[in-house]
């Protein structure tokens, strides 16, 4: 919480903090409730704002009064697919050296090791010739202190492979639902380079990917070393969405989206058309909690992780229900939370083809979504 550290930066401990994105009171990301529970009117009473520190440049979570267990999800093949690229664009660079890995994981799930395992490496809870953080430092609270633990398990002459999302997507797409309790930082490789730097290591090495319309992956060793033009290139498409104007720009979007999916909803309510919801996830709750969404409006929101099913929207009276349930329903629309699940869920439910409706900041958009991209940087 952000009493417990004196409103301070959770990177370089400086005050100079400012709201970039204030999204007021939420449900807790994390708590999806019984869904035969009464809606308790304190589920929606947990503070959400994104600060923005000028002194580093990192973009945090202000505070967190959740305490909530997360189920587990149902790792997307968007997210294997993407991580098996990751680290075949390492190795293809000549890049994936040593025998032992280690992995700092996220408690959303999902892991790296059986890929090195496939490449020779060995685990261990030593240090490391191949340390690896897939979307997982971002759920720490001290992140001066989870850097310097990342950089501690790396071995002398092993390198450390940091995965995000990138800030510059999340502004230039106006993904501001990818602010979320848990979520403790988001970052741009200018203030990545920064945490690295206190922690002893320099970035070598960037690559880009599609996944969440931007996401880097950065190699970063012990001590000095000479930086790869793919760094540059990170850096020089980045630093243009990331100056204070852009920032602020969240705010609006996430106005904007809250207004668009409320008239949307109320417009295919009117018209008598069934609407259910694909994907139980975070990004989703703060967006049916400032849209106002219910079950008058989404019959109920399909997920693939059992844990889910039985439970509710927190907040809302909406539903969490199986695929399955989703496919005997035969709705006349599905609202998909998750663009990246696109592919997937409509190789995998045929029967709902034609009925997809894909989340944007602007609105459900049919088939599809615009999303701003990073280029693919060379090795």
């Amino acid at each position: 919480m952000s009493s417990e550290r004196g409103n301070r930066c959770r990177g370089c401990a400086d005050a100079a903090l400012r709201p970039v994105l204030d999204l007021g009171k939420v449900p807790a990301a994390d708590h999806f409730p019984s869904a035969n529970s009464p809606i308790d009117a304190g589920e929606a009473g947990h503070p959400l704002r994104m600060d923005y520190c000028a002194a580093c440049g990192l973009a945090q979570l202000a505070e967190d009064d959740t305490v909530t267990g997360e189920p587990r999800g149902v790792e997307p093949r968007a997210l294997r697919d993407q991580a098996a690229d990751a680290v075949a664009s390492v190795a293809s660079a000549g890049l994936l050296t040593g025998r032992t890995a280690r992995e700092f994981g996220s408690p959303h799930g999902g892991t790296w090791l059986p890929l090195l395992a496939a490449r020779g490496f060995t685990e261990t809870a030593a240090r490391a010739d191949v340390v690896l953080d897939c979307f997982g430092i971002m759920h720490e609270p001290n992140q001066r202190a989870a850097f310097r633990r990342r950089a501690a398990a790396t071995a002398p002459h092993g390198a450390l492979l940091i995965q995000y999302h990138s800030l510059a997507t999340i502004v230039a797409a106006g993904q501001w639902n990818a602010l979320r309790h848990g979520h403790f930082a988001y970052y741009s490789l200018a203030a990545l380079q920064g945490l690295l730097h206190e922690a002893g290591m320099t970035v070598t090495h960037a690559w880009t990917f599609d996944l969440y319309g931007g996401t880097v992956l950065l190699r970063a060793v012990h001590g000095a070393a000479a930086e790869h033009d793919s760094v540059r290139a990170v850096l020089d498409g980045e630093a243009p969405h990331l100056d204070p104007s852009g920032l602020t720009a969240l705010q609006r979007a996430a106005d904007r989206h809250a207004d668009a999916l409320r008239r949307w909803l109320d417009e295919r309510a009117a018209r008598g058309l069934r609407v259910y919801a694909y994907g139980a996830a975070s990004r989703a709750v703060a967006l049916f909690s400032l849209s106002g969404a219910h079950r008058g409006v989404i019959a109920g929101v399909a997920d693939a992780s059992p844990g889910k099913h039985g439970r509710r929207m927190p907040g809302t009276d909406i539903p969490i229900v199986s695929p399955g349930e989703l496919v005997a329903a035969r709705p006349d629309l599905v609202l998909l939370t998750l663009p990246d699940l696109l592919a997937e869920v409509r190789a995998t439910y045929p029967e709902l083809d034609g009925r997809w409706m894909v989340d944007a900041p602007s609105g459900p958009r049919e088939g599809g979504i615009e999303t701003a991209t990073l280029g693919r940087a060379a090795t």
